[in-house]
């Protein structure tokens, strides 16, 4: 990276518009109820589908009948297995994992495995009348026996999902040092903690449900489709192979999409299914989930259980770290399936030196909703692991936890850094991020009261982010596109127009895209209008906004394109006015030659380069430039929590009090923004940590969280102040030097949490192993904490 590519986005405080709190450019038609949501899009004269959904966990469909559904007319369409399979291919995944059965998920498939599994499609003139002409189609399902969770999955007798794989086992990979030099060193350490984890399913409840409009047009023979989803040209492609057309005959827009976190980021088999049905109907068809699908069908996050091992020596100093995780893919592995499980693994030593690392990543099949990307996926659940065992060391050893970390975690000149997992950390001080939270929490302790006990805790950890670059793709054989497109046009008024493949999914990408390109031209915000989200236009975005990258890589290639097109405006601007370009100056709208006593209008110079007139290169017209950006390296941010709460020992419930955060995400383009992102996240976490699950009936594989009454969410009451600082690492890889923070508010929050639980009760802490710590965990513990008293006393 040159000097000219960070140009005035260089420090915190650089930039005539990077670095700025300005109000969101999308927010006030949003406030006004103006958003355009799928279901908002004009659907007069568009048919409605209902997904048909399997009621049990496992077994085979012996009859799929429709004739009572078609008989009288109000079905226009009803598509079954046979159907399905006749005009559909499966949809390709993306990363797998050593072991892995197929590379494929079906769209046609007898066999079903998980309750909500889709097997069929009916459409009618109404929502309505297509719920009620579902209930007609006849089909039967030879039950087979279900495997519900990781532990009846594994077990010796287990029902098989697969044939193919009696053991359930959906494979396996090894990350960092070989496992038995690991058991070497843990064998022969002074001190070892070895704990035993759990990280729940959690759904991801976006605000909107999923949701899409598709419209075939027979006489042009392509597909347009409008579809809440983070993923355009990933579903594009997807949709293409599916349903075996040309990738030119699918266009895929995305109009606003109300909260994904992952999971709207890859195409479903019944969004899917939907399409196939506008294809066969030549119309358009639309389909919005309701909250119960959303609920018991969509794919879920998390899940996975991990068997792990801290080793230190006398002085307090890390040996070695390792980890068995178990990973839950339920009934098959999606697009992304297992990455979630290895990110856990890849990420499990965090900000720390760790001379001995590994982890073991073993998939398995279950019989319930498949699980894949959610927020900080893979990150949170290696935090959990690794910030816990670190809190039992300290408290096995007598160590205060803060200066336990403080004596392992990595130094600035200790960066760049390769763990032994192979992640290549690039800068930062991990210690002044960790002591400022430690600072902030000696100012919120509070003691206990009555039978109310308080603790205070402060963990650290790494976000990956501006993921990724594509040879590393390559090599791990993950089939995506790393790289980030963007475009900037100067329009022939003067306005400006920003193209970039990024999808806003409510955080505020548009707003920071435009101020960017705004900080780099030089113009006012509010020439800048930013276009994203229709594949007919949108610059080729694989990934888009997932992964923390948004930012960093479509920032990063919005500073090279509009420093490009500044170049070529000063240019344009300097032949009119007769001047050297390096004697032009922008002022305001006004391009001015002080030596000359000459100007002209942006908009003139505009107009003019639209023309062609006076241009210094003849081979170059159109005021637009493009740049495609393919990282050289993943950038990491990083951060400290912080969080009081309080135990009732008479109720078992826990009370977040208050909570902190210490963050370095390099260059911030708009702090407030930044800031909601966080908060966010945090909120997410303190969700995770304290009261959501996605649970399944242990017997029939029934989700029984299919309502808010059911699937509890945090609420305003539940969200104590979150204070947020800021520290400013740029990044050198990244032009501007920015870093992602989408994720780093969720990652370590609940170890934070129960960090500060076990600081309250620390007799019932080395219990303090699975999330969520809702009172009847609390209770549990703390009634076994008393039977052990009350043993002991006797």
């Amino acid at each position: 990276m040159t000097a000219s590519d960070v140009g005035r986005g260089a420090g915190p405080d650089a930039g005539r518009m990077i670095g700025r709190a300005v109000p969101r450019v999308h927010a006030p038609r949003l406030v006004r109820g103006q958003g355009r949501f799928v279901d908002d899009i004009d659907d007069a004269g568009a048919l409605h589908a209902v997904v048909l959904r399997s009621r049990v966990a496992h077994g085979r469909i012996t009859r799929f009948d429709p004739a009572a559904a078609l008989a009288g007319g109000e079905a226009l369409l009803v598509l079954g297995p046979d159907e399905i399979e006749r005009f559909t291919d499966p949809i390709p995944t993306a990363w797998r994992i050593p072991g892995q059965l197929t590379g494929t998920v079906a769209l046609g498939d007898r066999t079903v495995r998980y309750v909500g599994q889709p097997i069929g499609l009916v459409v009618a003139r109404s929502r309505a009348l297509a719920e009620d002409v579902a209930e007609l189609v006849a089909v039967d399902i030879d039950p087979l026996p279900a495997a519900i969770g990781l532990a009846a999955a594994l077990a010796p007798d287990a029902p098989r999902l697969y044939p193919e794989a009696p053991d359930n086992i959906g494979g396996r990979i090894h990350f960092g040092d070989d496992p038995a030099a690991l058991d070497a060193v843990l064998a022969a350490a002074p001190h070892v903690v070895e704990r035993e984890f759990a990280v729940q399913r959690i759904n991801h409840s976006p605000m909107e449900p999923r949701g899409l409009l598709a419209e075939w047009i027979p006489a042009t023979g392509r597909l347009t489709v409008h579809s809440s989803t983070q993923s355009p040209h990933a579903v594009r492609q997807e949709l293409a192979t599916a349903l075996r057309l040309r990738v030119d005959q699918v266009r895929v827009v995305t109009p606003d999409v109300g909260g994904s976190f992952g999971g709207k980021v890859t195409l479903y088999v019944d969004e899917a299914l939907v399409c196939l049905a506008a294809v066969r109907l030549g119309r358009r068809v639309k389909w919005i989930e309701d909250r119960t699908e959303n609920l018991s069908s969509s794919y879920q996050g998390r899940g996975q259980r991990a068997r792990a091992r801290l080793a230190l020596d006398a002085d307090g100093r890390f040996l070695a770290l390792a980890a068995e995780i178990t990973g839950d893919l339920g009934a098959f592995a999606i697009q992304a399936g297992s990455g979630p499980f290895q990110v856990a693994g890849l990420a499990l030593e965090g900000p720390y030196r760790f001379p001995r690392a590994g982890a073991t990543i073993t998939t398995v099949h279950t019989n319930t909703v498949p699980t894949g990307a959610y927020r900080g996926y893979g990150m949170q659940e290696a935090a959990w692991i690794r910030e816990r065992l670190i809190d039992e060391a300290a408290r096995e050893l007598g160590h205060d936890p803060v200066r336990l970390r403080l004596h392992n975690l990595l130094g600035p000149d200790e960066l760049p850094y390769t763990t032994r997992t192979g992640l290549t950390y690039d800068n930062g001080d991990y210690p002044a991020a960790l002591r400022r939270a430690a600072e902030l929490a000696r100012e919120r302790t509070r003691e206990s009261t009555g039978t109310v006990r308080r603790g205070v805790a402060v963990t650290a950890s790494v976000e990956i982010t501006g993921f990724a670059p594509s040879a590393l793709l390559e090599l791990f054989r993950i089939d995506w596109a790393g790289w980030e497109s963007a475009r900037v046009r100067v329009n022939q008024d003067g306005t400006v127009t920003v193209f970039a493949g990024v999808i806003p999914v409510g955080q505020g990408i548009e707003t920071t895209l435009a101020q960017i390109v705004a900080d780099r031209l030089g113009v006012p915000l509010d020439w800048i209008a930013v276009e994203l989200g229709d594949t007919a236009t949108a610059p080729y975005s694989d990934l888009t906004s997932q992964a923390s990258r948004s930012v960093t890589l479509a920032g990063g290639a919005l500073v090279r394109a509009a420093g490009r097109m500044r170049e070529r405006m000063h240019a344009l601007a300097a032949a009119h006015l007769g001047a050297p370009p390096d004697e032009v100056v922008l002022d305001g709208a006004q391009f001015r030659w002080p030596a000359g006593n000459a100007t002209t209008a942006w908009s003139e110079v505009a107009a003019r380069g639209w023309r062609g007139w006076g241009r210094p290169d003849p081979d170059r017209i159109r005021l637009e430039e493009s740049v495609d950006f393919d990282p050289p390296a993943i950038t990491y941010s990083y951060s400290a929590h912080g969080a009081a709460v309080a135990v009732d020992l008479e109720t078992a419930e826990v009370t977040v009090e208050d909570y902190w955060t210490v963050n370095d995400s390099g260059v911030l383009v708009n702090p407030a923004i930044a800031d909601g992102q966080i908060v966010g996240g945090v909120v997410q976490g303190l969700g995770i940590a304290l009261v959501e699950e996605a649970v399944h009936d242990p017997a029939t594989g029934r989700p029984l969280a299919t309502g808010f009454t059911d699937y509890v969410l945090p609420v305003c009451a539940d969200v104590p102040p979150v204070t947020v600082e800021h520290r400013c690492t740029p990044s050198t890889v990244i032009p501007g030097g920015f870093k992602g923070l989408g994720e780093g508010g969720v990652i370590p929050a609940p170890a934070t949490v129960a960090g500060a639980v076990a600081a309250a009760v620390p007799h019932i802490a080395h219990r303090l192993t699975a999330t969520p710590l809702k009172p009847e965990r609390i209770w549990a513990a703390l009634s076994e904490a008393k039977e052990l008293s009350e043993a002991d006393r006797d």
